[in-house]
């Protein structure tokens, strides 16, 4: 789970959630200069995302193919999908929803929703302050929305799909008849959507297919069957919530600059700037009487190029620990750049340094988890990284997310804890050949050689048509490297051995007792660096005859690789 449910106090909150039908494709034809009435969709993947009107009066569908979605709509704009673009597009959208209200919270690109309380009373109705949104929105934005009005986060939402006030009280009359599957559009992020999907499959495998059913069950029933998500899905489907909206206010960045006098070229420079130019980001945020929870971090060089980092920023509003945080985080990203340890070429001299903070909120406003909100446990453990990371630089505590690819390896992508960066592969896209889940435990950080052999002591081999020369039998491993010693001391002369001095030690071969594959791997086929891999899962008996391990080797040119080791 994303965070554990420590207790959450159900609270009902009057929500008013304003939606932009199929945002995706919106935004696209607006950073593309397309007209409103045009036919477009936005690919992603291999099925379409998002879908504009034209083009579904067309006959193009969510989830299309695009050849079958060109052959409906031979005329269709297919527009590339891009999460940062949407989000910078849906900023017109947020600063027109703030000329009518004084706060907003962007739950997604496409949906922000504010408390309807103060907001209600000064614009005399909520179907006033409904008009008012939707008009202002068309006004500024240029786009069409719709405003829905409920009791609770997912009532609040359903209500703006279907562009409906509810009544106070009705909530849950309105959910119950809508199918569990409606719980999906109150997860705001990607990995909390797929855990929400993982839910709605297993009620609906259970026949719970209406949100009333699922209500009907008694709590802590559900808990014991479903866990904290469970208990969260249920709130959303009466009507409640776990915390009300976090509002952001409608002010401009906050940023410092530092322009050197003379280009910085040496990494001696930056330690008093790093200083500088945090502690003045945190005399902004403070005299603003905000927080943030990311910064970027800018650089501009005498050649005009423009680099740019975000960093994240859990420090919360202790005292002192905003600039000392991010003193680290501005000179460890300097070094690298100058240095040219950061990805891409080195730099030339930089000549200006600017610190933006990006979302920003009132002091002590900071956004909980969707699960519940944080412990003293998560911020000690905040600390201890940082702490950990002051010592060993920016490099010494990497924090792992899944990104794209074929191979258990290619899927680890690496940041310096507290970095946020874009993977380089996405995982939504299609990966053909991918190595079947499940997914490794461990993933070696360099692939040891292995022997992969049949029952004669040959090696196995894999040809072009994916045929093995033999079963797998036997596999050896190298063994302990602290067995290098006890077994170089009672070796006789005259014994044959595998390796030398400085070669590898092999321990005694053991049986396998079951294998799958091979999966073929070849990447980059049209360049010189094509590379031509075919992984095996094999399982053995350990040596105590009792335990069992599977492990994941590869082919490549000639010779078997230990990959990664399953639980």
């Amino acid at each position: 789970m994303s965070a554990p449910l420590r207790d959450a106090a159900v609270v009902t909150v009057r929500r008013v959630v304003l939606w932009v039908p199929d945002w995706p494709v919106v935004a696209a034809m607006t950073q593309a200069g397309l007209s409103a009435d045009a036919p477009a969709a936005v690919l992603h993947g291999r099925g379409m995302l998002a879908v504009s009107a034209a083009a579904r009066a067309a006959g193009v569908r969510r989830g299309m193919r695009k050849r079958l979605a060109q052959r409906a709509c031979p005329e269709l704009e297919i527009l590339p999908h891009d999460e940062g673009r949407d989000a910078r597009e849906f900023e017109a959208v947020a600063a027109a929803a703030e000329q009518v209200v004084a706060g907003v919270e962007i739950s997604r690109p496409g949906l922000l929703m504010i408390p309807s309380e103060g907001a209600a009373r000064f614009h005399g109705s909520e179907e006033a302050l409904a008009e008012a949104l939707v008009t202002q929105v068309a006004e500024d934005a240029g786009c069409e929305s719709a405003v829905g009005i409920a009791d609770g986060l997912l009532a609040a939402v359903m209500a703006a799909r279907a562009n409906a006030l509810i009544e106070r009280g009705q909530s849950h009359d309105f959910l119950a008849p809508l199918p569990v599957g409606a719980l999906v559009h109150a997860a705001m992020e990607r990995t909390q959507r797929i855990e929400v999907e993982d839910l709605v499959s297993v009620l609906t495998r259970l026949g719970l297919t209406a949100l009333g059913d699922f209500t009907a069950l008694p709590a802590a029933d559900v808990v014991a069957r479903f866990g904290h998500v469970g208990a969260w899905a249920q709130r959303m489907a009466r009507g409640e919530d776990v915390a009300p909206p976090v509002l952001r206010r409608a002010e401009g960045d906050i940023g410092v600059e530092y322009v050197f006098e003379d280009p910085a070229e040496r990494v001696e420079q930056l330690a008093l700037v790093a200083a500088y130019v945090a502690e003045q980001l945190d005399t902004a945020l403070l005299a603003a009487a905000s927080r943030c929870s990311r910064v970027r971090i800018g650089a501009r060089t005498v050649t005009g190029e423009e680099l740019v980092r975000v960093w994240r920023t859990d420090v919360g509003s202790r005292s002192g620990a905003f600039s000392k945080h991010m003193a680290d985080r501005v000179r460890w990203q300097l070094e690298g750049w100058l240095s040219g340890t950061a990805a891409g070429p080195q730099p030339a001299p930089l000549t200006a340094l600017t610190l933006t903070a990006e979302d920003v909120v009132p002091l002590g406003s900071e956004q909980s988890f969707l699960w519940g909100g944080t412990s003293g446990a998560d911020a000690r453990a905040h600390r201890a990284l940082e702490r950990v990371q002051g010592l060993l630089g920016a490099e010494g505590v990497l924090a792992v997310a899944e990104q794209g690819g074929r191979t258990p390896r290619d899927r680890v992508h690496s940041l310096a804890w507290g970095q946020e960066g874009e993977p380089a592969r996405r995982v939504s896209h299609p990966w053909p050949g991918r190595i079947p889940d499940p997914a490794p435990a461990t993933v070696l950080p360099v692939p040891l050689e292995i022997h992969v052999l049949d029952a004669g002591g040959s090696p196995v081999r894999v040809d072009r048509r994916l045929a093995v020369s033999a079963p797998p039998t036997w596999v050896r491993l190298q063994a302990d490297p602290r067995d290098r010693v006890a077994r170089a001391a009672h070796r006789h002369p005259s014994s044959g051995h595998v390796g030398g001095d400085d070669g590898p030690v092999w321990a005694p071969p053991l049986p396998v007792e079951a294998w799958a594959g091979p999966w073929p791997i070849v990447e980059r086929w049209w360049s010189g660096e094509a590379s031509r891999r075919a992984f095996l899962q094999v399982a053995l008996r350990g040596e105590d005859g009792q335990s069992e391990v599977t492990l994941l080797v590869a082919l490549q040119e000639g010779r078997w690789m230990l990959e990664a080791v399953y639980d």
